[in-house]
């Protein structure tokens, strides 16, 4: 459409008539090509798809909004656009259309990074999705132009840390690239990041955003302070600077501009990619950091960094300057998420005051090593000089360390311990990277401390990708298992049977997992409808329980927040009792690992109890505490209201006994960076109660929370209707029984399915996790009144199992022996034999 010519009636709507079907129009755009023409008074502006406008889809190159904020704010984004700026509309992340002055000429706006947001808007835009569709075509390049380009360049230029054996291990920082630093907390990663910036900014005089959701602008100053005069960083963090420092802080003052600070908790990786392309002569961009442990305050935490570092990512490439983001992690399941260009990974090494970094890159791997000095003090690294290339040894020698099955399966292992492959369990690929860094380091001991984990994972024979490089993992694991692990008992036994040892007593406790079709409803002539019956004791409510939270609901407020690790189930051993997993053959000749404790003389004469709780997760359906509709965000508490239910954000309490686990059992492993976790209604009711009776000093406060209205009797029905099924079902046995705890595992696994493409009537983390911990709480209660009435707590696992040490026949009376929901059946075995399981 030329400028002033009239688009035909029907793609012509007024501004409220627009806002008002503004999805529909999008989506027409975004499938049909078909351009809308939008009137506001005297504006007038096009909404289009992006073919109309390539450079729209450049991150950060123009305002951009998503669909439900643009419909919010719709007339005054038809004015901006009217009066000559594009405004980019976005599903989610996604750009899908534009809203365009009358008159642009899409041209003039192309998908070349050097156009940029400058480039001006004029010109048509044609109404029907058939004409002008075409968009430039794609720039090729001969091998021949890019051979002659690559040697008139002469060597690369990269950026570097100002480290030399680093620089030499990497090759620098390259232009269009992501590159990751990899460390645990408090491991030195923002230091790395920071060493970067200085380097660049103050040593090179080139320009570098350094964008900060860790520490603030005056934290950052502190630390380049303390690293270019030798300060002490504890005393500057005081504001004592002597006059040698004041001096140098004037030095720095003249170089400011070159070094720009975007900090602050709201940052995300979308503003970042906004700001940048505004810096002028910008050589780098710094992100520290992105946290693992999701964080509600924090968009750069949690499950929201595989799309941060996808827009990171990104970003490098439009601008084509190196972009260094920081992680606070070293889990490999994590980085292959990340999928960065360049891994640098630090890890501690025998000598306190050193790190190794070990440099990845995602199509090859290990490409290189170094050892850099640890100088927290002040605040910066120290070059130490390299270190051996993982994976490199002379040609023709014999490598030192290792057997030869264990380097096929490290060899099998190396697409997904590179991150080039995804799909493998994250115990799997850590401790498969952890294999392939001993070996490669030639380190015997840290290989002779991994083969017991090593051979562990490997047993459990876990489900893998059906790819080649799947497959060939696949058959490098059952080599491993069949050939055994040298100085490790059992080498040589049989392979592992295909999945974990199962209770064919009570196995309700144990992960069901969930296939296509499982959502449907049971047959009429299934021996216990669990799914139908959960659905009915849902849907009889009177509290109209909300069973789904919707699709697009899920990626905020609350729902982020909530992580298995919220079970909080015990996995604790006594510290006086050693552990160890052996190698077991069952009946029928298959092969698993089972427990072995070693209960030291001092704990005088004995056997072990081995206590097994039937029904801990239907017995919990009983009475668990959960908010049957909406989480509100309730903010900070200043006590724990038990009419609501929800979750909870606290500080972890002090527990100095020694002889029971921490009441939030594996829920303090994975605290923020204030210390603090999250914890459902259940685990904050044991905390009053523990405070209550002086176990607990004082109850933790509550500092943020989201919450509705509780209710204890929503699955109450449920549990009444299972309780009475294993009355009648467990004297039968056999096929029904197992039929029976099979659905029942099933309806509740149901009640939060974790893969998208899993159906389900119901999506409630929130209930899921409240029904877990609410078990988890009931078997760590009863195994402390044991304790306090004088037995001795060796072990305590998952939500069903507990270990006593105790004369020979006598249980605990605290527990009840049954086969009923709540009762336990024990068992009793010598200190120092295998712990059976299930059929053993």
């Amino acid at each position: 459409m030329s400028q002033g010519q009239e688009l035909p009636p029907e793609t012509a709507k007024g501004a409220t008539e627009a806002r008002k079907d503004l999805f529909a129009l999008v989506k027409a755009a975004e499938e049909d090509g078909v351009t809308t023409l939008i009137h506001k008074r005297d504006d007038r502006a096009l909404l289009a798809p992006l073919d109309r406008f390539p450079a729209a889809r450049q991150p950060g190159a123009f305002p951009s909004h998503v669909l439900s904020a643009a419909q919010k704010d719709f007339g005054a984004l038809i004015s901006r656009a009217a009066n000559g700026e594009p405004q980019v509309l976005r599903r989610s992340r996604t750009p899908v259309a534009v809203l365009l002055p009358v008159g642009t000429n899409p041209a003039s706006h192309s998908s070349d990074p050097a156009a940029g947001p400058a480039a001006s808007a004029g010109g048509a835009v044609n109404s029907q999705g058939t004409q002008g569709r075409a968009s430039a075509p794609r720039r090729l390049a001969t091998l021949g132009d890019t051979i002659g380009s690559v040697l008139s360049s002469g060597p690369a230029s990269g950026l570097t840390f100002g480290l030399p054996g680093l620089d030499a291990a990497t090759g620098g920082l390259q232009p269009g690239l992501l590159t990751l630093i990899a460390a645990p907390p408090a491991g030195g990663g923002s230091l790395l990041g920071l060493a970067a910036a200085r380097q660049t900014a103050l040593a090179d005089g080139r320009k570098v955003l350094y964008s900060a959701s860790g520490p603030n602008r005056a934290d950052i100053f502190r630390r380049i302070l303390a690293a270019e005069t030798g300060g002490d960083y504890p005393r500057l963090k005081q504001g004592r600077l002597t006059e040698h420092e004041q001096q140098v802080a004037e030095q720095l003052r003249q170089q400011a501009s070159v070094l720009l600070i975007d900090d602050g908790s709201d940052l995300t990786a979308e503003a970042i990619a906004e700001t940048a392309p505004h810096v002028e002569d910008l050589a780098l961009v710094v992100v520290d950091r992105l946290q693992a442990a999701h964080n509600a305050r924090l968009p750069l935490s949690g499950n929201r960094l595989p799309d941060a570092s996808q827009a990171l990512a990104t970003l490098a490439r439009t601008l084509h300057v190196p972009v260094l983001a920081v992680v606070d992690s070293t889990d490999p399941a994590l980085l292959s998420l990340l999928d960065a260009d360049i891994t640098l990974t630090l890890a501690p090494t025998d000598d306190p005051s050193k790190v190794q970094v070990t440099v990845a890159e995602r199509d090859f791997g290990v490409i290189g090593s170094a050892y850099l000095g640890l100088d927290l003090l002040h605040a910066r690294f120290l070059d130490a000089g390299p270190a051996p290339v993982a994976g490199a040894r002379r040609e023709g020698s014999a490598p030192s360390v290792g057997t030869a099955v264990e380097r096929q399966l490290a060899e099998a292992a190396l697409p997904y311990t590179s991150g080039a492959q995804q799909g493998l369990p994250s115990a799997l690929t850590h401790v498969l990277a952890a294999l392939r860094t001993a070996l490669a380091g030639g380190d015997q001991r840290a290989l002779d401390e991994l083969r017991p984990s090593l051979a562990q994972v490997a047993t459990a024979t876990p489900s893998l990708p059906e790819t080649a490089e799947g497959r060939g993992l696949a058959a490098a694991l059952n080599a491993y298992v069949s050939t055994g692990t040298p100085g490790q008992p059992g080498a040589g036994l049989p392979a592992a049977d295909s999945g974990p040892a199962v209770d064919d007593e009570d196995d309700t406790e144990r992960e069901q997992e969930l296939r296509p079709g499982d959502e449907e409803d049971e047959p009429d002539s299934a021996p216990f409808p669990a799914l139908r019956l959960l659905k009915d004791a849902v849907g009889r409510s009177k509290m109209h329980p909300i069973k789904v939270i919707r699709i697009e609901d899920r990626e905020h407020g609350p729902w982020p927040l909530i992580s298995e690790h919220m079970d909080g189930e015990p996995r604790w051993v006594h510290p006086d009792v050693t552990s160890t997993r052996v190698p077991f053959i069952r009946a029928n000749g298959k092969r698993v690992r089972r427990d072995q404790l070693d209960v030291p003389a001092g704990f005088g004469a004995g056997v072990l109890c081995l206590i097994d709780r039937n029904g801990s997760y239907p017995s919990a359906c009983s009475a668990v505490p959960l908010a049957p509709n909406k989480l509100l965000h309730t903010g900070p508490l200043a006590a724990f209201d038990k009419a609501s239910a929800g979750i909870y954000l606290i500080d972890i309490p002090q527990w100095t006994r020694t002889d029971m686990p921490h009441p939030l059992g594996r829920i303090i492993d994975r605290p923020d960076e204030q210390g603090r976790v999250w914890v459902t209604t259940p685990h904050i009711k044991q905390l009053e109660r523990l405070a209550r009776d002086g176990h607990l000093a004082a109850m933790p406060a509550i500092h943020d929370s989201w919450t509705g209205k509780a209710n204890e009797s929503l699955f109450k029905p449920f549990y009444a209707a299972a309780r009475q099924a294993r009355i009648e079902l467990v004297q039968a046995g056999g096929e029904p029984y197992k039929a029976y705890k099979t659905r029942l595992s099933i309806a509740l696994r149901l009640l939060w399915p974790k893969r998208e493409e899993q159906k389900s009537p119901f999506w409630r983390p929130d209930w899921r996790m409240s029904m877990v911990a609410e078990a988890s709480v009931r078997h760590w209660t009863t195994a402390f009144k044991a304790v306090q009435e004088g037995h001795t707590l060796i072990a305590l696992r998952n939500v069903d199992a507990a270990v006593f040490w105790t004369p020979d026949n006598t249980p605990p009376a605290t527990y009840r022996i049954g086969t009923g929901f709540g009762e336990v059946k024990a068992k009793f075995v010598q200190a120092g034999e295998m712990i059976p399981e299930g059929d053993d």
